[in-house]
């Protein structure tokens, strides 16, 4: 199964992000950039969370993120 970002963000964003798709049953799963794991910050992209979904979800999953940013 290939898996698609579906949104990158800060850490807390993409947790929600997660926990939104999570709920309408829509698997997830977060990708973490390394530095910002191990030192918890984000500076000029390092440290981003990636959402990833499984690729044939991927359209749902954006209309339902679209959906709760309005």
């Amino acid at each position: 199964m290939e898996w698609k970002v579906v949104f990158e963000g800060e850490r807390m964003e993409a947790q929600i992000v997660k926990g939104l798709l999570d709920s309408e049953g829509i698997p997830s799963s977060l990708q973490y950039e390394a530095v910002g794991k191990v030192y918890g910050f984000t500076v000029d992209g390092l440290g981003k969370v990636r959402v990833l979904v499984p690729e044939d979800r991927y359209d749902e999953a954006q209309q339902l993120i679209e959906e709760h940013r309005k």
